[in-house]
């Protein structure tokens, strides 16, 4: 497969990509996550807003698979369910109509549940079909690949030759402990006063659990609903951003830049892919 990485973000897709092919061309706007990109995978992305390319300059690359993961806001739970009237669509809705002039020969797209049943998907599904491509839509989590970790997400799977869904694995997930840091940042515990606050909403696990909640984009900022708290004998701490990356299955060498924020690591994270879901997902092609 020659791919193009759409939203590209951390580069989650072209790390479950493996050798199943290479990246000719990778698009985000954002500049934290093209220095991280670049960084860990050697190849800087294009810094170009998505709704404004054109078909022209997506061909030139001879890519034969789109693989992406477009903006989740306007299909989560706990948006404002918008779909495709959302502002953060456009891009997602712009490609759809280079994908009705010229499709790809595969794509896979990754998103929350919400996207499953949306004006998005029926679009996408109908742009599919017109092109006489096969469709499969899948839902996995991360839990079920031995990571500890909530995160289902769902795929839309489409080639020009018949899909079979395959079966998802069953592994046990295993303790938190396996994921954690050697040191701990002290700067993650929670202060007293902030823990009094919120500790009515939030969610506890400890070293010896095996599971842990999604965590979004604003792990770093806010508190209910934005991921599991670590309770240790030293009192309550977020987890470091290194330790969601490793429940995402990114790879053991992944780093940021020295100078990105702890909030910008766990925004990018928030809106990373799990690498074992997502390398599932790709060889149904």
């Amino acid at each position: 497969m020659r791919v193009l990485e759409l939203f590209s973000g951390l580069g989650g897709w072209r790390c479950a990509l493996g050798d199943r092919g290479s990246v000719a061309a990778a698009y985000d706007v954002s500049e934290a996550a093209n220095a991280t990109y670049t960084l860990n995978h050697g190849q800087r992305p294009k810094a170009r807003e998505l709704a404004a390319v054109p078909l022209a300059e997506l061909a030139a690359h001879g890519a034969d698979t789109w693989l992406l993961s477009p903006p989740c806001q306007p299909f989560c739970r706990m948006g404002k369910h918008q779909g495709l009237e959302d502002r953060r669509c456009r891009a997602f809705r712009h490609l759809l109509d280079l994908f009705l002039e010229a499709p790809p020969e595969r794509l896979v797209l990754e998103n929350v549940r919400g996207f499953l049943g949306s004006d998005a998907h029926v679009l996408l599904s109908e742009r599919i079909r017109a092109h006489g491509l096969h469709q499969l839509d899948l839902e996995a989590c991360p839990s079920r690949f031995g990571l500890p970790n909530q995160r289902p997400r769902v795929f839309v799977v489409a080639g020009r030759h018949p899909l079979t869904a395959r079966r998802l694995p069953d592994l046990p997930p295993r303790p938190l402990a396996d994921f954690l840091d050697a040191e701990e940042d002290e700067g993650l515990y929670l202060r007293p006063e902030v823990l009094a606050r919120h500790r009515h909403g939030l969610d506890f696990v400890t070293p010896e659990d095996h599971r842990s909640t999604c965590f979004i984009g604003g792990y770093g900022q806010r508190f209910v609903g934005s991921g599991s708290f670590l309770r240790t004998e030293r009192g309550v701490r977020r987890f470091a951003p290194s330790e969601v990356a490793r429940l995402l299955g990114l790879p053991k060498g992944f780093r940021f830049p020295a100078e990105l924020s702890l909030e910008a690591r766990y925004r990018l994270l928030g809106n990373g892919l799990s690498i074992p879901v997502a390398a599932w997902a790709l060889d149904h092609l």
